[in-house]
């Protein structure tokens, strides 16, 4: 039947349309032989709620809202997949939208979202991001430096991360570990470039920083590789400040001849799922970046459903360190042919 609407199932029924809108929406104030036979006439006449009309009755969108500095790549991929996954979960929608890594499109990203979500997820991880916040939603940052009191905040120990990878890396022997950047405006970057330096001044403090510039994507990893590769001494190991940005220096490194890790040992940080089946496998910091989406989701549904801020300063999720072919101790290599 077309256009069904709830005067028809309200006729048919023998109710006002008042009651079957209260049972409709689960309201306690309904006899139960009322709310079956209204339900009974809803799916006779197959009535399915008109969902503006019901935001517009319960000021509620049934929507979470996803802001993100892009869509691209493994990382994104799995986070949204850890946001859907519990959105799903509640029978919710989910907004998404990017700002292109452009910060300064985030306002006009967030000016979108408007009164069409209930909440918003926001990821902001640039160092001079302008202001996301917003009184009238819900709120939840992930991975940014942005956050202030009474707003809830979701990220990953970066500097923590790096920090045990160094540390991996000088007690497997290696000394000259050259760190590929990711952006310099970004906060994760700047975090995971931290723990670099003061875990190399702890624990190799004769060895000199050896940093080459990188964009977190696999051709800025590929140009830094043939950046080292054209040192006078070639580093013993390369730290990518991401699993992409590594991906790519591999591939700078079998194009040239120079096997990993017989000749030079490699490592990166996230644990994208590509991670696990390039040849030689790759060494990396695991992030569970869906794990991250996930929580961040709850915690934003909470706070919608709660109307207070959830857990404003959660702890850090703590990276794990895993440990693949890719960056064999110096000792094992000296032990093989000579490597260049």
């Amino acid at each position: 039947m077309a256009n069904v609407t709830i005067k028809d199932v309200a006729r048919v029924a023998q109710v006002s349309v008042a009651t079957v809108s209260r049972a409709l929406n689960g309201h306690g104030n309904v006899a139960e032989e009322v709310r079956n036979r209204v339900f009974a006439a809803a799916r006779e006449l197959r009535y399915t709620p008109h969902a503006a009309a019901r935001s517009l009755s319960s000021r509620r969108t049934q929507t979470l809202g996803v802001v993100l500095p892009d869509l691209h790549g493994e990382f994104f991929s799995e986070l949204m997949r850890g946001i859907d996954q519990v959105a799903r979960e509640n029978s919710l929608h989910l907004l998404v939208s990017s700002y292109h890594g452009h910060p300064q499109e985030q306002g006009a990203a967030l000016r979108a979202m408007r009164g069409r979500v209930d909440g918003l997820l926001v990821m902001s991880p640039y160092m001079d991001a302008p202001a996301v916040l917003d009184d009238s939603l819900p709120l939840v940052l992930i991975n940014s430096q942005c956050a202030s009191e009474g707003v809830a905040s979701l990220g990953v120990d970066n500097y923590g991360g790096a920090f045990t990878m160094v540390e991996h890396l000088v007690m497997g022997g290696h000394r000259r570990i050259a760190f590929i950047a990711g952006p310099s405006d970004n906060f994760d970057a700047h975090e995971r470039l931290r723990g670099y330096r003061d875990a190399l001044a702890r624990f190799a403090p004769e060895a000199e920083p050896w940093v080459v510039a990188g964009d977190f994507d696999e051709a800025s990893g590929h140009r830094a590789g043939l950046v080292l590769l054209e040192a006078a001494h070639r580093p013993e190991a390369v730290f990518a400040a991401n699993d992409m940005m590594a991906l790519g220096c591999l591939f700078a490194l079998a194009q040239t001849g120079v096997q990993v890790p017989g000749d030079i040992a490699l490592a990166g940080f996230d644990d994208i799922p590509m991670a696990r089946y390039v040849h030689p496998s790759l060494t990396t910091v695991r992030v569970n970046i869906a794990e991250l989406g996930a929580r961040a989701a709850r915690m934003l549904i909470a706070q919608v459903a709660e109307g207070v801020v959830v857990s404003p300063r959660p702890k850090a999720l703590v990276p794990e360190l895993i440990v693949r072919e890719s960056s064999a101790p110096a000792w094992r290599r000296r032990a093989g042919p000579a490597g260049s």
